[in-house]
């Protein structure tokens, strides 16, 4: 009997241990997310998910890197979600739902909402430590824009696009040009008065100089590209205060009004600056590198870039960045996991893996701008890298006010096509923003 006693006792402690040894890998407790969470004793991979908006082209890209990562990381299951539309409110809702990606891209005016609503993770304390991969000093500090609020890191920008002027040689040299703006920039003589006398020359030839984009990284380089401020220390809008700034819109102003350049919203129908440039129907374009791909494309078509011109007596002036930010779910249930594809897709390696071969933006990270200058595609692309050095992001006073940008740039519009009246126009833009300013601030 006590043989037998013995014997059903060990039954018994066998089963209690096998029952834990269960319970830890399968229960709702503190132990079982750090066991789900690296992947370890419980033989399956950690599954996490990462979305963004982009072309085909884009979408191509990110999707090989996904893939190059899950081969390098067995233990993780990384798996892209491209949202092609309405990408911001498809977010929000997911993030209500609970269902939505471990990883995201954030936009400029996006981030500041996602901030406020504790929605993303702050990145800081995984940056900063020891073991990671990426560092806040390893990016270029006029990129952070809405992304650092007081001194603590929410996203960090994916890479880069500042602003330049793209343009058509054979335009320019059919007007009777035969110096190309990029000389004039390396000579120091690439100012609005060069500027302007050939958009005038391309005007007289028939086609068109200059098409302006209704963005704020357009209207803004103008202005700082004349030692303008559009907000001042204070987050104010002073568009219409500033001297600097006020000149700036006038010459755009005066322009558009002798056809040296035309506001995108009134080319022909179905037709875009890009489409047109492509046809040698429009000799200036601005844009950041995201035209590369598509231009390159076209081996008949001849095509440079030079920085912003500037009316300040200085080689080059800080025009606008455009910058999305890849940021980290709050809620995530595997942060260790999904910080490891975030550090990687934005490190040194992973910026040159998804921009190399002509791609369509520029590093943001430091060490890893040859992949600009690879095959001197275009001839000048040193530019996009002196334009970055001194470039700004969206400042956070404008992307952190809801809908604000929107409202200013269709402001911008109306001037346009309506041929409304610069002073009177100006005024209503900085009024009606700086309202929405002081609204926001007072919680209304």
């Amino acid at each position: 009997m006590k043989k037998l006693r013995k014997s059903l006792l060990a039954v018994v402690l066998l089963a209690s241990v096998v029952l834990q040894a269960c319970g830890s890998g399968g229960g709702s407790g503190d132990n079982q997310g750090a066991v789900a969470e690296d992947g370890k004793g419980s033989g399956e991979k950690v599954k996490i998910k990462w979305a963004t908006w982009g072309n085909p082209g884009e979408l191509t890209r990110f999707q090989e890197f996904t893939k190059d990562f899950n081969k390098r990381h067995p233990d993780i299951e990384a798996e892209l979600i491209p949202i092609p539309g309405e990408y911001d409110q498809k977010i929000l809702t997911q993030l209500t739902g609970g269902t939505a990606p471990d990883v995201f891209y954030a936009g400029d005016g996006f981030v500041v909402k996602l901030i406020e609503n504790k929605s993303i993770e702050e990145m800081t304390p995984r940056m900063t430590a020891a073991d990671s991969k990426i560092k806040p000093d390893d990016y270029f500090e006029g990129l952070w824009g809405a992304a650092k609020r007081d001194g603590k890191i929410y996203g960090v920008p994916v890479d880069c696009n500042p602003m330049v002027l793209w343009y058509n040689k054979k335009v320019l040299n059919d007007a009777g040009i035969t110096e190309m703006p990029a000389d004039l920039q390396a000579k120091g003589q690439w100012t609005w008065d060069a500027f302007k006398g050939m958009v005038e020359k391309i005007r007289d030839s028939k086609k068109y100089g200059y098409v302006l984009d209704n963005s704020w990284n357009s209207y803004y380089s103008w202005v700082t590209s004349n030692g303008g401020k559009v907000y001042d220390d204070n987050g104010k809008f002073i568009g219409y205060d500033d001297p600097k700034s006020k000149e700036a819109f006038q010459f755009l102003y005066d322009n558009v009004k002798e056809k040296n350049i035309t506001f995108a919203g009134t080319l022909p129908k179905g037709q875009g600056g890009d489409a047109m440039f492509m046809s040698n129907q429009v000799g200036f374009v601005g844009a950041g590198r995201w035209y590369l791909p598509l231009f390159k494309k076209n081996s008949s078509l001849e095509y440079d870039v030079v920085t912003w011109p500037t009316n300040t007596g200085n080689k080059i002036e800080p025009a606008g960045i455009p910058t999305a930010f890849l940021v980290m779910n709050s809620a995530s249930k595997h942060k260790d996991a999904a910080y490891t594809f975030y550090s990687e897709f934005l490190s040194s390696d992973g910026q040159k893996f998804r921009l190399q071969g002509g791609g369509n933006a520029v590093p943001s990270v430091q060490g890893v701008d040859d992949v600009v200058l690879e095959g001197n595609l275009p001839e000048h692309a040193q530019l996009f890298l002196d334009a970055r050095e001194v470039g700004y992001s969206l400042t956070p006073f404008e992307a952190g006010i809801p809908g604000l940008s929107t409202d200013i740039t269709s402001k911008f519009e109306a001037l346009w096509l309506k041929n409304g009246e610069l002073d009177a126009s100006l005024k209503d833009i900085q009024e009606m923003a700086n309202k929405k300013i002081d609204d926001y601030k007072n919680g209304k």
